[in-house]
C-alpha cells in the first residue's frame, strides 16, 4: 500500500540537489531522498552533501564511474528496490539527467505517480542525451511542472494532456535567493582570490560537446586565454580529465584554475563577474536573477528565455572570444540594464506551487489532502 503522505525525491548531481533544495526543505520529514551518486568525484560529493539539507530519510546508491548504459541500468534496479519497501505517494525527479530517468523509470515500473521539476524544455537537439531523457520523463511523468509558459506550448505540442501540466516557475530563484552571500561575503570570497569585482570573467565548462571534442575544447581554452581580463575557471573532474587526456594542460597556464566551489562561492564569483562564459543550463537561470550576462558555449539550448537579454548563445569554436568583447565594453552599464530585466522563471515560491499541484494530485476526490505534505 502506497503511504500518500509522503514523497520520494531521486537525484544524483549537486545541480538537481541545488535545485530540489527549496522542495527538501518544504516537505520536511515527509520527504526522503535516493541520492544515485551520478556526480562520483569525492570532492565534488563532499560539495553536494554540504550543499543540500538532511530530508527525512537518505539512500545513498554510489553508482558513479559508470558507463551512462550501465548506470541507467543499475540506477532503475537499485530506485526500484527502495521504491517497492517504501510505496511513497510520489516520486519527483528534476531536470534531464541520467538519475532523473532512473527515478522516472523506477516509479513506473512500480505504479508510483511521478512528478517531474523542470518539464517542458527542449533544445530540440538529438545529439544531446539530455534532450531524450527530458522528453522520455515528460511522457512518463503524472504531473509536469513547468517553469515557463514556453515550456507549457512545448509540452502541449508533444500531446501531453493540459491536465497533466502546472506552470510554477523555476525553484533555482528560491535557492539562489537563499543561498546568496551579502556584499560583504561576496567581497570577502573575491579578496581571498586576488579578484576585483567587475574585472573577472567567471568561465565554467563541461559538457561532452565541448570537452569530449579535443578540437573544441583547445579552441574554447584558447579564446578564453585571449580575453583582455583574467579568466577564472573552476575546473570540472570532467573537463580535467579530457584535458590531460588531449594533451592540453599548458593552456590553463594563462587561466586562473581553481577547485569546483561551494554553491555559496560560486554564487559571490558569479555576482561579481564581468561577464560568465559557460555551457551549463542552471547557469542560464541563475544569471536572469544574479543579473549578469552569460556567454552560452553551445549548439542548442532549452533555455531559449533568456536570449537577447541576459544570454548569448554561441557555438564552440572561435567566436567564443568575440562574443564576450561586447559585454566587457561596458560592465556597469550592463549591469544597470540587466537589473530592469525580469527573471522568466518566477518570483517568489515555486517549490509552493510545486507542492500544492503534488497535494492536489494525490489527494482522493473530495477528500482533504494528507497532513504531512
Amino acid at each position: 500500500m502506497r503511504e500518500t503522505n509522503t514523497v520520494t525525491i531521486v537525484c544524483g548531481t549537486r545541480p538537481e540537489l541545488i535545485k530540489l533544495a527549496p522542495l527538501v526543505e518544504h516537505f520536511g520529514s515527509a520527504c526522503t531522498m535516493i541520492y544515485t551518486g551520478q556526480h562520483y568525484d569525492r570532492s565534488m560529493y563532499s560539495l553536494i552533501r554540504r550543499d543540500v539539507p538532511e530530508p527525512g530519510g537518505f539512500h545513498e546508491l554510489r553508482l558513479g564511474g559508470l558507463r551512462r548504459g550501465g548506470q541507467l541500468g543499475r540506477a532503475v534496479a537499485a530506485v526500484d528496490e527502495v521504491l517497492a519497501a517504501e510505496r511513497p505517494g510520489a516520486v519527483i525527479v528534476q531536470g534531464d539527467t541520467t538519475s532523473a530517468l532512473a527515478g522516472a523509470l523506477a516509479a513506473n515500473a512500480c505504479d508510483v505517480p511521478l512528478v517531474h521539476v523542470e518539464a517542458g524544455l527542449r533544445s530540440y537537439d538529438r545529439a544531446m542525451p539530455e534532450e531524450h531523457n527530458r522528453v522520455l520523463i515528460d511522457h512518463l511523468a503524472d504531473l509536469c511542472c513547468a517553469p515557463t509558459s514556453l515550456n507549457r506550448h512545448n509540452l502541449l505540442a508533444e500531446g501531453i494532456a493540459d491536465a497533466r501540466i502546472v506552470v510554477t516557475g523555476n525553484t533555482v530563484v528560491e535557492a539562489l535567493a537563499h543561498a546568496l552571500p551579502s556584499a560583504d561575503e561576496e567581497s570577502a570570497a573575491l579578496s581571498g582570490f586576488g579578484l576585483t569585482g567587475d574585472r573577472y570573467v567567471l568561465a565554467t565548462i563541461h559538457r561532452p560537446e565541448n570537452v569530449d571534442d579535443a578540437d573544441n575544447l583547445e579552441t574554447i581554452l584558447r579564446e578564453l586565454g585571449r580575453l583582455p581580463l583574467p579568466v577564472v575557471l573552476p575546473l570540472h573532474p570532467r573537463t580535467a580529465q579530457r584535458i590531460a587526456a588531449f594533451g592540453l594542460s599548458g593552456l590553463l597556464h594563462g587561466l586562473r584554475v581553481i577547485e569546483p566551489q561551494p554553491y555559496r562561492t560560486f554564487l559571490a564569483l558569479a555576482h561579481g563577474s564581468a561577464v560568465i562564459v559557460s555551457d551549463s543550463g542552471g547557469i542560464q537561470e541563475e544569471v536572469s536573477v544574479l543579473k549578469r550576462p552569460v556567454v552560452v558555449v553551445r549548439r542548442t539550448t532549452e533555455r531559449p528565455e533568456i536570449e537577447g537579454t541576459f544570454g548569448t548563445l554561441v557555438p564552440p569554436g572561435p567566436l567564443v572570444g568575440a562574443a564576450v568583447l561586447p559585454w566587457l565594453e561596458d560592465v556597469s552599464g550592463h549591469r544597470a540594464a540587466l537589473r530592469e530585466i525580469a527573471s522568466p522563471y518566477g518570483t517568489g515560491s515555486p517549490s509552493e506551487l510545486i507542492a500544492s499541484a503534488v497535494r492536489a494530485m494525490l489527494a482522493p476526490v473530495g477528500e482533504p489532502v494528507a497532513a504531512g505534505i
